[in-house]
């Protein structure tokens, strides 16, 4: 989170941080210095989706599915960082009944797609 955010959308917010960190010894206890965040030089994704905006286990899985399944498919692909989505507010639950109906998870896929396509280099 202590990267910028790249992208918002009415329910989500992607942040981005560079995985450039200067490298350091990394083996022993006198090891100083900031270290690289993965060890990988690729595009990784997580997602944070508070219990306050989805209070449902279900939708909680259910909107984390989307999110790497989106960005898998994301083109052009997201560039080599740390990215994180980040639920910001809530799906209204007297239009989406069910925890987990295809009408969520196509809003939800819509809105994500969206979120990728604003963040594209």
């Amino acid at each position: 989170m202590a990267g910028t955010t790249v992208s918002r959308t009415a329910h989500f917010a992607l942040h981005r941080t560079a995985l450039d960190a200067p490298r350091a010894p990394t083996t022993g206890p006198g090891s100083v210095g900031p270290k690289a965040l993965f060890a990988v030089h690729d595009a990784w994704i997580g997602a944070l989706l508070p219990k306050r905006w989805a209070k449902r286990a279900v939708t909680r899985n259910a909107i984390k599915r989307q999110i790497y399944t989106v960005s898998e498919q994301t083109q052009p692909p997201l560039p080599a960082a740390a990215h994180v989505v980040r639920l910001r507010a809530g799906f209204d639950r007297s239009q989406f009944i069910s925890a987990s109906s295809p009408a969520l998870k196509q809003a939800v896929r819509a809105e994500l797609q969206e979120l990728f396509a604003r963040a594209a280099p």
